[in-house]
């Protein structure tokens, strides 16, 4: 089964299943200020969780001007109870110091310029180019990282190399709603144990690596 094949098949299917929290922000508001906060806010924490955060965040301070003049404890207030929310309301607050003091206020939408924001790493700076900037990138996270292992599409031990494998192999005009349907798909369906191979919509073509048991 080809890669386009798989791809149209969950697309069918993904109007059916839980939008993530970061598609919800990106689709309401068109804003890669919004997405690079509700990413750093997501990182090692549910979308349950992120989504309303992000909301109550974004209802104080939804520029960096705004944002860098709350007080961190009115941030963590907010934030609570994302993981690391003290930490995270300290890099939110020197992000938008460096938006501010080094972009103008705006958010970069090339990746290298990107990673150089306090907390910013390769899936955050992809997300923000796909998702806040509608361009290129591969934004690869957990999901990413086992599904397109677990299909054999590719063959790689972390989600850095699966980025550089799917870079190579991936066609390009896939590349911007991959992420977020593989992490819809795999919070919905294709979970990291006991997958719901039953109700999987290609599972005739999967290879299933990995997968000891399925309902």
């Amino acid at each position: 089964m080809s890669i386009g094949h798989v791809i149209r098949r969950l697309r069918r299917e993904a109007p059916t299943w839980r939008a993530t929290a970061l598609a919800l922000v990106a689709d309401q508001w068109h804003d890669p200020f919004r997405v690079l906060i509700a990413c750093l806010l997501s990182l090692r924490t549910k979308d349950e969780t992120t989504g309303p955060a992000a909301a109550r965040l974004f209802a104080l301070a939804d520029t960096p001007e705004r944002l860098r003049r709350l007080a961190p404890r009115t941030i963590e207030r907010a934030i609570y109870p994302v993981g690391f929310y003290r930490t995270k309301a300290r890099v939110l607050r020197d992000v938008s110091r460096d938006l501010i003091e080094r972009f103008g206020g705006a958010v970069p939408d090339e990746i290298d310029a990107l990673l150089t924001l306090k907390g910013v790493g390769r899936k955050t700076a992809n997300l923000v180019v796909t998702q806040g900037f509608n361009k290129p990138g591969i934004c690869v996270d957990v999901h990413v990282h086992r599904i397109s292992n677990r299909w054999g599409y590719v063959s790689t031990r972390t989600p850095e190399e699966t980025e550089m494998a799917l870079r190579r192999r991936l066609p390009r005009r896939y590349w911007i709603g991959y992420n977020d349907l593989l992490v819809s798909f795999g919070q919905n369906v294709c979970l990291p144990v006991s997958p719901h191979c039953s109700r999987c919509p290609i599972r005739a073509g999967c290879p299933r690596k990995g997968v000891r048991r399925s309902r």
